[in-house]
């Protein structure tokens, strides 16, 4: 049976948090009829799900950040952004391969593939790993990603393709790394996997990642600046740059969000701020960080810099993770002739990498572009960067029992309802984010208490991407 979640229907709704949550939870709210008011910190809406515009000398160039594209399970939810979009939203195929020591291998790993590009030492090995895989039963599941993923792929595989990158990118070693990430975003769950695939007649690449997206012509952040500007039109109140510094509570529920622009009344919160922030603004703490990252975008000189959406950097060596070309999801992501580049580099708040300026910052991957076959001449000297400081959920061993405890406490406030990636400090995609936002909405209309089907909402052990309706 449902709890109770409050007494009254609010009548007024303050949303923290302008990302894809946080809009759709307005979009439900305000077809109930109820006021909302939409803080945002940043000037521009759209959260992680944004576009940045560039003016360059040759044109305008746009950025997201990070590697968006539409996906969703959700018919509802697709004809949503096909309304808002409308003919500027384009059907585009995902091209990504893993750079690993000269080499160019398919993305997700494909047997055949591995077999025509792989050096005669990592074949061997992984030959030698999945031998043994078929002579002995199924080890059970590892709780950390190091033997999760050894367990499934092989020693050789393992230690190829997934310790080094994932090291990288999380800034902690694998085996202090939860298998819960593994579970929604690795292809190909067990080695004998990979051997079915090299029989005659098997389907060489998994279908388990989306093949089709949808992508806005002009970048991804179209999506929400269309919905806000709807959102605006029937009513809602959105404040950019203004930053939540706290919460007035009153009889144990929340009477106003403090703001560095003064307090706001309220009768109800939907908050998509990142959860040990909230926790600590609600007078507790939780051990809980986040990844960061910063997004290096500059200018090419070239119509075309390769075939390849984005390529994953797997060499230690390189300070990347990931080398994206936006125009390779939508030409009109560069001026005519024109392409451009966005290496996304993890590091957090503080650390070298975060705070270095962007021309030093680019004499430093100018060599990794050189071995990734990419002329550095060829690049324009227009560059930015742009920054998240959470943009991925640290999950560590423990950070389950930090998160239920984190969201306990939250819970204690009845009309609170946390959505969102940050919000609910879940690795999860755009699509799973917006309908967050609408659950929340719906909870606080109906009254009853869903916020621990919110907080879980598509958690289920497999590869999610498969599921895209696009």
């Amino acid at each position: 049976m449902l709890r109770r979640l409050d007494k009254v229907v609010p009548q007024h709704v303050v949303i923290a948090g302008a990302g894809p949550a946080g809009l759709m939870a307005a979009h439900e709210l305000i077809k109930a009829g109820t006021r909302v008011t939409i803080l945002e910190k940043r000037p521009s809406l759209g959260g992680l799900g944004g576009t940045t515009v560039f003016e360059g000398r040759h044109g305008t160039y746009r950025f997201d950040f990070g590697g968006h594209r539409f996906i969703t399970h959700s018919p509802d939810l697709l004809r949503l952004v096909d309304d808002l979009v409308g003919d500027d939203l384009l059907t585009a195929t995902r091209r990504s391969v893993i750079r690993l020591g000269g080499r160019t291998y398919a993305y997700p790993l494909a047997p055949l593939d591995l077999l025509r590009n792989a050096p005669p030492k990592l074949l061997a090995g992984a030959a030698f790993d999945l031998t043994k895989r078929m002579m002995r039963p199924k080890n059970p599941a590892g709780a950390d990603f190091a033997s999760w993923t050894e367990s499934r792929f092989g020693r050789t595989l393992y230690r190829t393709f997934f310790a080094g990158y994932t090291e990288k990118l999380w800034g902690i070693p694998p085996d202090r790394l939860s298998a819960d990430w593994a579970e929604q975003r690795i292809s190909l769950v067990d080695i004998r996997d990979v051997f079915r695939r090299l029989l005659p007649g098997a389907a060489d690449n998994p279908r388990t990642y989306a093949r089709s997206y949808r992508y806005p012509r002009h970048g991804f952040g179209v999506i929400f600046q269309r919905l806000a500007e709807r959102l605006a039109k029937e009513g809602a109140s959105i404040r950019t740059g203004v930053s939540v510094t706290g919460f007035g509570i009153e009889h144990g529920h929340i009477a106003r969000v403090l703001t560095d622009n003064g307090p706001i009344g309220c009768d109800a919160v939907i908050s998509t701020l990142p959860l040990p922030e909230m926790v600590r603004m609600t007078g507790s703490k939780a051990n809980l960080r986040f990844r960061g990252l910063r997004f290096l975008n500059f200018c090419m000189a070239v119509p075309d810099v390769s075939p390849w959406t984005w390529q994953y950097l797997s060499d230690p060596d390189i300070v990347g993770t990931r080398l994206q070309e936006p125009r390779r999801r939508s030409p009109d992501m560069a001026p005519p002739g024109m392409s451009s580049l966005m290496m996304e580099i993890p590091c957090d708040p503080g650390d070298e990498l975060w705070t270095m300026p962007d021309d030093p910052l680019f004499a430093r991957i100018r060599g990794d572009l050189v071995s990734l076959g990419i002329d550095p001449s060829r690049v324009t000297g227009e560059m930015f960067s742009a920054r998240a400081a959470t943009a991925y959920p640290l999950m560590t061993l423990d950070y389950r029992t930090e998160r239920n405890r984190a969201l306990a406490h939250l819970c204690k406030i009845p009309n609170l309802v946390q959505c969102g990636r940050q919000g609910t400090f879940r690795y999860i995609f755009t699509d799973t984010a917006m309908e967050m936002g609408q659950m929340a909405a719906k909870t606080l209309l109906a009254g009853d208490d869903r916020r621990a089907a919110i907080y879980e909402h598509r958690n289920e052990k497999t590869v999610i991407e498969a599921e895209s309706v696009a």
